[in-house]
């Protein structure tokens, strides 16, 4: 018979989430009321790797970068589900193996529709 939990077995979590909220708010408060206080226009400009700014950053770019950018977020997020998989690759069987063949499939046929989009073709 499995134990059954009760609220007081919670405390010890919702404590440590107390002290932790609690040191992010006192770290936040003491580095506000603390800190230095400088201000001017050297101060306010962002730097961005000391070099110069050219123009604003309400300039138009390519959408193929966010493109790509999502693209190897999804399919590296698909081979993460391969993983738990080839662990237990024995106990699945042969069933757990034509599921993956599939999923494997259908993530192929994505990367075959992108290739024919052309969203990976340099211009």
């Amino acid at each position: 018979m499995e134990p059954i939990s009760t609220p007081h077995d919670y405390l010890p979590v919702l404590v440590q989430a107390a002290i932790a909220v609690g040191f992010v708010g006192f770290a936040l408060s003491a580095a506000a009321f603390l800190g230095p206080r400088l201000h001017g226009r050297k101060k306010e400009e962002s730097f961005e790797c000391g070099i110069e700014q050219q123009g604003d950053a309400r300039r138009p770019f390519s959408v193929k970068y966010l493109l790509i950018a999502i693209l190897f977020v999804l399919f590296d997020v698909e081979v993460i589900f391969l993983y738990p998989w080839a662990v237990n690759f024995k106990a699945l069987g042969a069933v757990g193996f034509v599921e993956m063949v599939v999923f494997v499939g259908f993530v192929l046929a994505g990367l075959y529709y992108v290739l024919r989009k052309g969203v990976m073709r340099i211009e």
